[in-house]
């Protein structure tokens, strides 16, 4: 039929967050925009390294996401930092209000992504890695390349 990721545009990723959390689970949400954020998003103007989601009365905010001012934007432009509301099902809001109860748990933005026209950001249910678990992760993906280089390196022959 039709491919995986069809009709969805990636406008900005976290990849950090990968490699200072585990990620548990992931979530999709709307997000609320104003105009200028959205064209700029489009261009790719946004940033979400240090973010993160909390739940205040029974909302879901992300707070330190920077979407820089529209360029031709002029007295539309918004605050770069402003908090915005997320856009989920109360049972989700429920869900996930419990679990960053739990110890450990907090909510990590991933990516922001436009699906058929409209913008989502992909929210993880995450808990903090350690130095030693990050160390373990970059000599796992070492040895994996080693492997996949050797392989590559017999099959020439």
């Amino acid at each position: 039929m039709g491919q995986k990721n069809a009709g969805m545009k990636i406008a900005c990723e976290n990849r950090k967050a990968r490699h200072d959390y585990f990620i548990h689970e992931t979530y999709e949400a709307g997000l609320e925009l104003k105009g200028t954020e959205v064209k700029s998003l489009r261009a790719g103007r946004a940033n979400l390294k240090d973010s993160y989601a909390e739940i205040k009365n029974g909302e879901v905010f992300v707070q330190n996401m920077h979407i820089s001012p529209y360029e031709q934007g002029n007295i539309f432009n918004h605050d770069p930092l402003r908090p915005r509301r997320l856009l989920m099902h109360k049972a989700e809001i429920v869900k996930l209000f419990s679990k960053t109860r739990e110890k450990g748990f907090t909510l990590v933005p991933l990516k922001i992504y436009f699906k058929h026209g409209r913008a989502k950001l992909e929210l993880a249910l995450a808990s903090g890695k350690h130095n030693y678990d990050k160390r373990q992760d970059l000599a796992a993906k070492a040895a994996k390349r080693d492997v996949e280089r050797a392989l590559r390196e017999r099959q020439k022959y």
